[in-house]
C-alpha cells in the first residue's frame, strides 16, 4: 500500500529509509514545540498554543505527504510568530482586549487568500514581481529580529534608560545558561549531529534544572520567573486548546479595515516568498527539480502550506509554513511523502509529552532563536551592494528597521516605500511591477493612518 501511495520505487527509496528520514526531520524541527508556546504564550494560553502547534503541524504535514508527495514538513514559522506576538498584539494592538483574536483572524484571511492564489497559480507570479535584493534583505532582517528576541528572552540584552538597550548581567543564570546553550548548538552543528538545535535546548534546560537545584536559579512567579521542572500533576494539559481554537474577531476587522489589511499583508508578504524559497531549496537538495530547475506539483506544495495556515488559525497558532529543516530528512534519504507522514505522526505523538515541552523556559529556547537568526542573516550575502541604489537601499532599510523598530511589518514597509520612490527618482518606473505598486499604495495608506492616528 505504501509503495502504491508514495511511489517509493520510482523515487529509488524504501520504507525504512523514509521513516528514518521522517524521524530525522522531526528531531531537527521539534524545537518549535517549545519555542512557539514561549513566543505566542506572551499573549495567549501557552498550553493551548502548544496543542495548536502540534496539531496544525501534523495536519499540514499530512496534507503535504498525501497531496504533494514531498518530504517536506511544516509548522509555525519563526519570525511570523514573533510578528504576531510582539509587533501586532503587544505593539500595534496593545490597547485592545484579547488582541490575539485579531491576529488569528488576520492569519485565517491570509491563509484563505493563499488558497485562492495557489488554486489560480498566481503565487509564483507574485514572487517573480518582488526584487531579489528586497527578498534577501527581508530574510536577513527577520533573522536579526528573531535573534534580538532570543537575546531579550534570556536577558542577554536588557532595557537601558540611557541607551535604550544594554548588556544584561552575567550574574544572572539565564544569561550564562543561554550563551552556553548557543555554544552547545554550534558545536553539535560542527560535528553534524542530528537534532542539534533540539539537543541544545534540552541541554540548556537540564543545566537550568541543576541551577535551580543548587539555588543559583531562583523561581519567583510574581516576577515572572517560574520553576523549570515539568509539572505532571495536572496531566497532559491539552485542555488549553479551548482558549485558542476558533477565537476570531471579525467585528474589529470590519471596523478597522486599513489597519487590518496592513496586518494581513505583512503576514502574506513574508510567508509568500519564504515558503517558495524553502520548498525549492529542499527539492533541489533532494534532486526533485526538473531539467529546467522547476518543481513538479509545486501548486500542491503551496496549497498544503495555505491549508495548513488556515488550520493553524482555526486551532490557535500563527502562520504555518514549510520548514527548511526538512533538508535534514532529505539528507537522510527522504524522497517522498512517507517522510512527511512520519514527521506528522511524531507531531501527534508529541502531545503526550506536553508537560515536558511546556516546562522548557525562555532562556533554554533562546539559543535556538540565536542559531536560526544566524541562518536567516546569511541571506545578506546574496544582496548585490554594488548594484542599483534602490535595490540596495530597500534591502538595507529592511535589515535596519526590523530589529530596531521591533517590527517585521515596519521593515517591509520602509523597504518597499524607499525602493519604489527611488525607482521613480531614477527614472526606472518601468521596473516597478504591478504587485509592487499595489504594495506601495497599501503601505502609503498605512502611513496616512499612522500620521492622522485614524484606526
Amino acid at each position: 500500500m505504501l509503495e502504491r501511495v508514495f511511489q517509493l520505487s520510482e523515487h529509488d527509496t524504501n520504507v525504512r529509509r523514509e521513516i528514518i528520514a521522517g524521524l530525522t526531520t522531526f528531531l531537527t524541527m521539534a524545537y518549535i514545540l517549545a519555542v512557539n508556546p514561549n513566543i505566542l504564550g506572551t499573549v495567549m494560553d501557552r498550553s493551548g498554543v502548544f496543542v495548536a502547534t502540534a496539531l496544525a503541524s501534523a495536519i499540514a504535514t499530512f496534507i503535504m505527504a498525501f497531496l504533494a508527495n514531498y518530504p517536506i514538513a511544516l509548522s509555525a514559522g519563526l519570525g511570523l510568530n514573533a510578528y504576531f506576538a510582539y509587533t501586532v498584539c503587544l505593539g500595534e494592538l496593545g490597547g485592545e482586549a484579547d488582541a490575539f483574536t485579531i491576529c488569528l483572524t488576520a492569519v485565517l484571511v491570509e491563509g484563505i487568500i493563499f488558497i485562492v492564489l495557489s488554486a489560480f497559480k498566481a503565487r509564483e507570479q507574485i514572487i517573480n514581481g518582488i526584487p531579489a535584493n528586497l527578498k534577501n534583505g527581508i530574510s536577513a532582517g527577520i533573522g536579526l529580529f528573531v535573534a534580538f528576541i532570543g537575546l531579550q528572552n534570556a536577558n542577554i540584552v536588557v532595557a537601558n534608560d540611557s541607551t535604550k538597550v544594554g548588556l544584561g548581567s552575567f550574574a544572572n543564570p539565564e544569561v550564562a545558561l543561554a550563551l552556553i546553550g548557543f555554544i552547545i548548538i554550534l558545536v553539535l552543528v560542527h560535528y553534524n549531529v542530528t537534532g542539534s538545535v533540539l539537543i541544545g535546548i534540552i541541554a540548556t534546560w537540564i543545566l537550568g534544572m541543576i541551577a535551580e537545584k543548587i539555588g543559583w536559579y531562583v523561581p519567583n512567579p510574581e516576577a515572572g520567573v517560574y520553576s523549570v521542572f515539568p509539572d505532571f500533576s495536572q496531566g497532559l494539559q491539552l485542555g488549553g486548546i479551548a482558549n485558542t481554537a476558533f477565537h476570531f474577531n471579525f467585528g474589529w476587522a470590519a471596523t478597522h479595515i486599513v489597519q487590518f489589511v496592513a496586518i494581513v499583508f505583512s503576514f502574506l508578504y513574508v510567508d509568500l516568498f519564504d515558503t517558495v524559497g524553502t520548498v525549492v531549496a529542499v527539492a533541489d537538495k533532494a534532486g526533485l527539480l526538473d531539467k529546467d530547475g522547476k518543481m513538479p506539483r509545486v501548486g500542491r506544495v503551496l496549497m498544503s502550506d495555505a491549508v495548513g495556515t488556515v488550520a493553524g488559525a482555526c486551532l490557535g497558532t500563527s502562520t504555518i509554513t514549510s520548514f527548511v529543516e526538512s533538508s535534514a530528512g532529505v539528507a537522510a534519504g527522504g524522497r517522498t511523502g512517507l517522510t512527511a507522514l512520519t514527521t506528522g505522526i511524531m507531531f501527534l505523538f508529541s502531545l503526550l509529552l506536553s508537560p515536558i515541552f511546556l516546562a522548557i523556559p525562555g532562556f533554554a529556547t533562546a539559543p535556538a532563536l540565536l542559531y536560526v537568526g544566524m541562518l536567516m542573516i546569511s541571506s545578506a550575502k546574496r544582496i548585490d551592494f554594488d548594484g542599483d541604489l534602490a535595490d540596495v537601499a530597500g534591502a538595507y532599510m529592511a535589515m535596519l528597521m526590523m530589529p530596531l523598530a521591533y517590527s517585521i511589518a515596519t521593515g517591509i514597509m520602509f523597504a518597499i516605500l524607499v525602493w519604489v520612490i527611488l525607482k521613480v527618482v531614477e527614472g526606472k518606473s518601468k521596473d516597478i511591477s504591478p504587485v509592487m505598486w499595489v504594495v506601495f499604495i497599501l503601505f502609503a495608506l498605512r502611513i496616512v493612518t499612522l500620521v492622522t492616528n485614524f484606526q
